[in-house]
């Protein structure tokens, strides 16, 4: 690879890298993170999880960065544009910074191949390392033991959530699952657990390795009387009382807030925060696409649920949303995923159907989709072009009393948020 001169330039590069999209295994970006010095001086925290590692990374960066900490964080997928994977105090990172982290690892790779995603964790850290934040921040993309963001060293560990995805990857059921993500534990080092239900992989794993394991209902969790509008935090003997309901909209939010709030304890002697920081941060938190309730009329709901757990959820904060007079899901979803059980748990909460491909190779082919719909029974479908086509054609048959509900992939949700984005400079034109 030679020396690019531009973000989107660098960004093509590393798309045509010779090398397996997923290649899970540490040996190399540990060779070069090594031969880099990428060592942390400050904290890092890793989160991983099926569903809700995004928002316990986002809960967690807002309020570090409400308590004054210069906060680097690392995510993935991105939405709109790469740069929303690297934060510096919660604001997407410049292509200027960014295309410097890439030249770094270019150099410091040598003869080593990387991956898409090895090659932007490293440029991350790099990243963060010049920027002297005060603390890490780090989404795993994929399992959690062979990700690369594992090849750092956490001050704390969390595994928000263990359910089926990515099963050619990570084993077809939670116990060989949890394993994975449980690999983001260290000995000595706190780790922390929100599945209700953990498997008995996730707690064998951390007695195996000495790694102090707290688990939500028994270790830590929370409180809430239904018609208030506080709720309270609980770690062994400590208390954190009247929070405000955290801006991220959705009834699995507590569970991570308190997971987040767990992490904070763990490590409060390295990186204290006030209950005023606690509470700014669960107020000003932002995570887009995630249960995403867009204001106006008719409502219309962002979610990037694309496996059987994260479509349960949404079913079940749709219910919160009331009645809708008539119900429509702007609906996409790769091959790789379990099709048949996301639909099976919204069926329910949708009347109209409005499909279309995503612009992934990866994308369920519109003819298998629209099949797996018919075997479910759902009997409004319609085929569309791409999904900004979907989109547009369930603002201009929605009425203010009915529901627009974005979901099935990233890839869905973001060409949605594009489409809105071109009708508002249109609107401004």
């Amino acid at each position: 690879m030679t020396t690019a001169a531009s973000l989107a330039d660098w960004l093509s590069r590393l798309e045509s890298l010779n090398i397996n999209s997923i290649d899970l295994g540490l040996n190399r970006v540990a060779q070069v993170k090594d031969a880099m010095g990428l060592t942390p001086p400050c904290p890092v925290i890793t989160v991983a999880g099926t569903n809700g590692k995004g928002s316990v990374v986002a809960m967690l960066s807002t309020i570090l960065h409400a308590a004054g900490y210069r906060v680097g964080t690392f995510t993935s997928p991105h939405l709109l544009a790469y740069n929303e994977r690297v934060a510096i105090d919660l604001q997407p990172a410049s292509d200027d910074l960014l295309i410097a982290g890439f030249a770094a690892v270019e150099t410091g790779r040598g003869d080593t191949r990387l991956t898409y995603f090895e090659f932007s964790a490293l440029a991350a850290m790099y990243t963060f390392l010049a920027a002297k934040v005060d603390v890490i921040v780090l989404e795993v993309g994929l399992g959690g033991r062979l990700d690369a963001v594992n090849a750092f060293d956490p001050a704390c560990a969390v595994v928000v959530s263990v359910d089926l995805d990515h099963l050619d990857w990570l084993g077809s059921n939670r116990e060989a699952i949890g394993r994975e993500k449980a690999g983001v534990f260290r000995t000595g080092v706190p780790a922390i657990c929100a599945d209700s239900r953990p498997p008995r992989s996730v707690i064998e794993y951390a007695q195996q390795i000495g790694a102090p394991l707290w688990c939500i209902g028994q270790d830590f969790g929370y409180s809430k009387h239904d018609d208030s509008p506080q709720w309270n935090f609980w770690l062994g003997d400590t208390r954190r009382s009247a929070l405000p309901i955290p801006a991220l909209r959705g009834g699995y939010q507590l569970a991570n807030a308190s997971a987040a709030l767990a992490a904070l304890e763990a490590v409060r002697q390295q990186l204290p925060v006030g209950m005023g920081d606690i509470r700014r941060g669960l107020l000003d938190v932002e995570w887009p696409g995630r249960f995403q309730v867009l204001p106006g009329r008719p409502v219309v709901v962002l979610d990037v649920a694309h496996n059987p757990h994260a479509a349960r959820a949404l079913a079940g904060n749709t219910l919160s949303l009331g009645f809708a007079e008539h119900r429509y899901a702007v609906f996409s979803i790769l091959g790789d995923k379990d099709a048949d059980a996301v639909i099976a748990a919204m069926l329910e909460h949708v009347d109209t159907w409005l499909i279309a491909p995503v612009d992934s190779p990866r994308a369920l082919p519109l003819d298998v989709l629209a099949a797996k719909l018919a075997e479910h029974g759902a009997r409004d479908v319609r085929q569309l072009a791409s999904v900004a086509q979907a989109w547009q054609l369930a603002t201009s048959q929605a009425s203010e009393n009915d529901r627009i509900t974005v979901f099935g992939s990233f890839y869905t949700v973001a060409e949605v948020m594009k489409a809105r984005a071109a009708e508002k400079a249109a609107q401004r034109r």
